[in-house]
């Protein structure tokens, strides 16, 4: 039985009376004003939640112990002595027992059902040796029938000192399987040589547009492909069954459950080289199929490839954004570059391991400019990946030449990642009203291979600048990049704060660490502002929908210390949806 038992609401006041005095000074502090209800009729909830220290995310009540809730939405919240009143013979009652709530997170950025599908391939994220790297694969071809393709990734090279996986490294094992493993970032993908051989890369392979082939130094392919250069062998891996996907969503969203996650960011299948009907196939095939089945789980806001801006708009103008209270269409993402460990990212200055590399500019400015002019006017919301501090800076200029054209209203152009802005591009975000959609975790992979490739002087005066965005007004929204990596707000949100990597002692570039308070709200109530759901989800505010997350610490005082906590239940819409 669920430790968090229904009551009656008599016995809950007499527990809430008897633990009111346990809670922390600092709460009791912050109960101010008693009490904030939404006007509705028949105010009879159906859950009345108390005896916590619920963090709201909204400013005009920041903390509360008690919240009620009636069809799926939030109608009061304050103390409990107020929002009893809203109880009846039919209400349920929540003992939190003292334990801290917060917003349910949103997570601003993933792809969602390559999650789901990676979870079920050859998993390689925090392999730390080829010899456990060639393992997997190994154990993969035994389950595996002659020919079918060997699919998986998550690696991550630095892990094992820095030097790039090869086919060779692999071919003794996989002789009668092509093989295709995509780097962590999603911007480099290892294939062996019956994969190479299948698709007719040779060394006589010319790079395309915006990729790589990756060669020895006699000119050999070594089995990489960065980028663009991924689109030579993508079309030839065998299309996923509608029902793979459809698992591989109900897969993902357990997992974000568990993790406290109610709403995503899904940015879909769409990688450099890939192709832009994936993201539409998903929603026509799973999405809709979920939403109309009532096998939704979370809520999923939906970007698109900027390239297909028009099919969008004109979807958008027949059912407008939101589709249900699980399906949300957002807009349309583009890449400017590629991946710091891929060596893709654009940058003003070389690589210091490699001095002619500046990094790849994967689309041509000029057709990402006159597309995202036409999605702008035609009213969808831009997002653009940059990693890179040129590419941040190119798409920071393409955004201001837009917007002195179509005119300035509340477009919230995202730049997907910034993870590494120059001397004064902070200050941009801030001025013009750019969105920055950032993943802490990356830091947690990025901080010693970031010191070698791009020197520790560069590297510390521009990586991760959470404080410097927030200090020039910059609106943060916070994700993972699953799967990228881990789907874990509490694990991005103690980064966020902590900006401590594995293995060091030390904070790295203390002076951009952020609180828990911000960290909290960049992952609740400014997520959502940054997709324009700020209306329904993102705090614990009268209206909104009852998306909330039971923690598993009882003192406000030690999570903003340490942010040390785990995920006890997860509510989506008022009703317990993990575990």
């Amino acid at each position: 039985m669920n430790i968090y038992v229904a009551i009656s609401a008599t016995i809950a006041l007499a527990l809430s009376i008897f633990s009111f005095p346990l809670l922390n000074n600092f709460y009791l502090l912050k109960l101010t004003p008693a009490t904030t209800t939404t006007t509705t009729t028949n105010l009879e909830a159906d859950l009345v939640v108390t005896n916590g220290v619920i963090f709201t995310g909204d400013d005009s009540l920041l903390f509360a112990d008690s919240m009620a809730i009636k069809n799926g939405r939030i109608v009061s919240v304050g103390n409990y002595s107020a929002v009893q009143q809203l109880a009846a013979d039919g209400t349920n009652v929540l003992n939190l027992q003292g334990k801290v709530v917060v917003p349910g997170f949103i997570d601003s950025h993933v792809h969602f059902i390559p999650g789901g599908l990676q979870m079920a391939r050859v998993k390689l994220r925090g392999v730390n040796h080829k010899d456990e790297f060639v393992r997997r694969v190994k154990e993969a071809v035994k389950n595996s029938k002659k020919g079918s393709w060997i699919l998986g990734g998550g690696w991550n090279n630095d892990l094992w000192g820095g030097n790039l996986p090869m086919a060779s490294w692999i071919d003794d094992i996989t002789p009668h399987n092509p093989v295709w493993l995509s780097r962590m970032d999603g911007h480099m993908g290892l294939a062996n040589s019956v994969a190479l051989q299948l698709v007719g890369i040779t060394n006589l392979s010319e790079d395309p547009n915006g990729g790589t082939i990756m060669k020895t130094s006699s000119g050999e392919p070594t089995g990489l492909l960065i980028d663009a250069a991924m689109k030579l062998i993508l079309p030839w891996i065998p299309e996923v069954s509608v029902d793979e996907r459809r698992e591989a969503l109900l897969r993902a969203s357990n997992l974000a459950l568990s993790r406290g996650v109610t709403t995503v960011v899904d940015f879909g299948r769409y990688y450099p080289g890939e192709s832009v009907q994936l993201s539409w196939e998903d929603f026509a095939d799973v999405y809709q199929w979920a939403s109309y089945s009532e096998k939704m789980k979370i809520r999923v806001c939906l970007f698109f490839p900027l390239e297909t801006w028009s099919s969008l708009a004109d979807l958008i103008n027949k059912t407008g954004h939101v589709l249900s209270d699980w399906v949300y269409l957002g807009g349309v993402k583009a890449f400017a570059d590629g991946s710091l460990g891929s060596n893709s990212a654009l940058f003003h200055e070389p690589y210091a391991d490699e001095p002619h590399n500046y990094g790849l500019q994967v689309m041509e400015l000029e057709s990402l400019l006159s597309m995202t002019m036409a999605s702008d006017k035609s009213g969808l919301q831009v997002a653009i990946h940059a990693i890179g501090d040129r590419a941040n800076d190119l798409v920071l200029d393409m955004y201001k030449s837009v917007v002195a054209t179509t005119g300035k209203r509340d477009q919230r152009f995202r730049i997907e990642h910034a993870q590494h802005l120059a001397s004064g591009t902070a200050a941009r975000f801030g001025d013009q009203g750019i969105v920055a959609s950032m993943q802490p975790q990356h830091l947690l992979d990025d901080a010693d291979s970031a010191r070698k490739k791009l020197g520790v002087d560069r590297a510390e005066r521009e990586s991760y600048l959470f404080q410097s965005l927030l200090a020039n007004n910059a609106l943060l929204a916070l994700g993972s990049d699953w799967p990228v990596a881990d789907i874990n707000p509490l694990c991005a949100i103690r980064t966020a704060m902590k900006r401590i990597p594995p293995g060091w002692d030390n904070a790295w570039i203390p002076s951009e660490r952020i609180s828990l308070t911000d960290a909290l709200i960049a992952h609740t109530l400014s997520a959502a502002r940054a997709c324009f759901l700020e209306n329904d989800v993102g705090s614990l505010s009268p209206g909104k929908i009852a998306d909330f997350v039971i923690l598993s610490t009882s003192s406000w005082e030690d999570f903003a210390a340490e942010a040390s906590a785990s995920i006890e239940a997860t509510y989506v819409s008022g009703v317990q949806a993990y575990p």
